[in-house]
């Protein structure tokens, strides 16, 4: 059964009146509509009719509907359209718009333009007051949504109007999670220019229009031949227009309707809701909002752990757009909300196909997961997956957070030289006994990667095991660390844990001693690994020289193979590929590469390949160049990334790293999703000299891949090729 669908902000299913209409479109209509013959005068004027109904929906005329590909399309028509006749003009928005406004406020102001943004109060309504204040004689534009897409709070675009025009300044307003879910009259509203796009009121993606009342021109942003009244050159999509125009007709028809249906069941929703669990919390005016719209706090908890843990509903954390980030709404944010509040929201949004049965069934899935209702779990059959907030060890603090943190903690005062502490970024801690003999230990542990239980306990163990074979040291022991929700998970899943440990810990050669365990609400595992080695064998991550050779021994892109496996995406080979790859250990690089010198080594994991690579180099006069076709990757991972399956700590590895890296100018977004992928359990990364490389290499040329070299200090840390 597929999940009850409460994310209708995001995008809404087609009205079947408007697949009828697509149907007949495709069926019977193909000509150009701006042929003079037969076939192009039909589809001309299914054009004009669907012109007219979205005129109609809005009480517009008919020539003041220009067809664009959607509502970003549209707003970046409707605000570069005006700003551009006023070079360096004052240009004025909110703190809570869509990207497709905020992006284009963005790069005018790097275009010389001036922008202000104007607040809003706890309840999510624009400072009116703020809003006034901001106006100077150089403003021309003001662009305000009417309705928030993730709290559905309703701006007050009528009042920005009429301040609007005692100065002369045009009105903007991005309508697209408006339009199809409330009644809208642009002349009530006197607004200039208004967004419209079909996927958000059971119409079509891909389409979308754009208002521009009768008397305000703007330049075309696509120029060619005169289509839309030469604003849009093009020739017209006549399947998606009609699918818009139909989904305008059906909502003008039934608006009332709808709206009354929406608001009952939503009201409904939210009042049941807080019956059983008193303290959700409303964010946004309660009353002044889309009809469809509840976004909720619930404190202690987490949005992402909740969805995670009721796969049954299709509802969202955060908007669409950023779904796959687990950063706080900004949204949430600029109303005052606490990081706390704002990652323990949810936006639930109805639509016209909820039922109330759909309603209850939610309802008691959610208060089912928020009381911790106590219901054991078999140990086979569930996500095991989705009982983390994040994937393995994607669910490490930001690098950046880490390093600020570090930087103000009290270093030791009694630490032999030739150890190594927390101060550097080393895999291992590392100390010496005598002047000879070292001991290491690392600790690791993480939430679920994986589904089923015994390979998660051999992932967790051949991560931890990695840190010391990443050190050149030999393990002695291990002792596991367990957090785990003893009343909500059988304790069978459990012992397949552990004895999924111990399956690769026989393969290490070392006995698992002992270990701790706590109560939590979420399930963790990992071990504290203690090894040995001699100092002329350690390996450090600091060590590379000028010229050496980079090499890497594991393929890139395990956190986003796991999050599509998390979302079944995968085969079940595909997942045992990935699985085997990330329980294997690092031990037979490790007995190859301990007969050679190697100038620096660490283990990728959560930071990603290029985060750990700055972290080898940061420090140090040089530079590295690699070459990003030489970089094992997993055969589905372009694929699933160009699907959206991004694992969580992506944007932060790209906020902190990315600075230092030149990406030269033909490598796309995915190759910088790929190198800043957060890995569990990945490869060990290491510098040698290039005879030495050779070598090595020789051996098993599958094992041992040449990704780059290291040179003479740059600008750059990191040069991708």
């Amino acid at each position: 059964m597929k999940p009850i669908y409460l994310d209708h902000n995001a995008s809404t299913p087609l009205e079947p009146s408007v697949i009828e209409k697509m149907k007949q479109v495709l069926d019977n209509n193909f000509g150009n509509p701006s042929s003079s013959h037969v076939y192009g005068i039909e589809n001309k004027k299914l054009v004009e009719e669907a012109r007219e109904h979205i005129a109609n929906m809005i009480n517009a005329e008919p020539e003041e509907i220009i067809f664009t590909s959607g509502g970003s399309e549209s707003n970046n028509m409707a605000i570069t359209g005006i700003a551009t006749q006023f070079p360096n003009c004052h240009l004025i928005s909110s703190q809570i718009e869509h990207p497709s406004v905020e992006k284009v406020f963005e790069r005018l102001f790097c275009q010389g333009f001036d922008t202000s943004y104007i607040s809003v109060d706890e309840n999510g309504m624009l400072n009116i007051d703020e809003l006034e204040k901001s106006i100077t004689n150089k403003t021309k534009l003001i662009s305000v949504m009417l309705a928030n897409n993730e709290t559905g709070v309703l701006l007050p675009i009528r009042e920005i109007v009429n301040i609007a025009k005692k100065h002369n300044i045009f009105v903007h307003t991005d309508a697209a999670q408006a339009a199809g879910k409330i009644n809208i009259d642009v002349k009530k509203l006197g607004i200039d220019l208004l967004t419209i796009a079909a996927h958000k009121m059971n119409g079509p993606k891909g389409i979308g229009a754009l208002y521009i009342r009768n008397g305000i021109k703007i330049p075309p942003m696509i120029v060619g031949a005169d289509h839309e009244n030469g604003l849009r050159a093009g020739t017209e999509n006549v399947l998606e227009i009609v699918g818009l125009g139909e989904a305008a007709r059906i909502f003008t028809e039934k608006s009332e309707q709808i709206i009354k249906y929406q608001q009952e069941l939503r009201d409904y929703f939210v009042s049941e809701l807080k019956s059983q669990i008193p303290d959700i919390e409303i964010n946004g005016d309660i009353e002044n909002k889309l009809p469809n719209t509840a976004n909720l706090y619930f404190p202690g908890n987490n949005a992402n752990t909740i969805l995670a843990k009721v796969p049954e509903i299709a509802a969202s954390a955060g908007a669409a757009c950023h779904a796959n980030s687990i950063s706080p709404s900004k949204v949430l944010k600029a109303m005052g909300c606490s990081d706390d509040r704002a990652l323990g929201s949810i936006r639930f949004s109805l639509g016209r196909t909820t039922t109330k049965n759909d309603i209850d069934f939610a309802i008691e899935k959610i208060v089912a997961t928020v009381r911790n209702s106590g219901e054991k779990k078999l140990t086979y059959g569930k996500k095991l997956s989705l009982e983390g907030a994040s994937l393995g060890c994607s669910c490490k603090l930001s690098p950046e957070n880490l390093h600020d943190i570090l930087q103000n903690v009290t270093k030791s005062k009694i630490l032999n030289p030739l150890n190594v502490g927390f101060e550097n970024s080393d895999d291992a801690s590392v100390y010496f006994i005598d002047e000879n003999t070292a001991i290491l230990n690392s600790i690791d542990f993480f939430s679920p990667i994986v589904d089923d239980p015994f390979d998660f306990g051999r992932i967790a163990a051949a991560n931890a095991l990695s840190d010391i074979y990443a050190m050149g040291g030999k393990p002695l022991f291990a002792n596991n660390i367990v957090a785990f929700p003893e009343q909500e998970l059988s304790k069978e899943i459990l012992v397949e844990i552990l004895n999924g440990a111990q399956s690769i810990a026989e393969i290490a050669g070392i006995p698992i001693l002992g270990g701790h365990s706590v109560k939590d609400d979420e399930i963790k595992f990992g071990q504290s690994v203690t090894g040995i080695c001699d100092k002329e064998n350690l390996w450090k991550n600091s060590g590379a020289k000028v010229g050496d050779v980079l090499i890497l021994t594991k393929p890139i892109g395990t956190g986003v193979l796991c999050k599509a496996a998390q979302n079944g995406l995968l085969t079940e080979l595909e997942k045992k590929e990935l699985v085997e790859i990330m329980a294997s250990l690092n031990k037979n690089a490790y007995d190859i590469m301990k007969n050679y010198t190697i100038s620096s080594c660490t283990d990728v994991t959560g930071f990603g390949l290029l985060g750990h690579l700055s972290e080898m180099i940061q420090s140090r006069e040089m530079s590295v160049i690699i070459n990003h076709e030489n970089i094992p990757i997993f055969d589905q991972l372009k694929k699933m990334i160009r699907i959206g399956m991004v694992a969580d700590g992506l944007h932060n590895n790209l906020e902190f790293y990315n600075k230092n890296i030149d990406w030269g100018k033909q490598l796309n977004d995915i190759y910088k999703t790929i190198l800043n992928d957060p890995q569990t359990s990945g490869g060990l990364l290491f510098t040698v000299e290039r005879e030495t490389a050779d070598k090595i290499t020789n051996q098993n040329k599958k094992l041992f891949v040449v990704i780059g070299e290291i040179i003479n200090k740059k600008d750059k840390l990191i040069y991708v090729k």
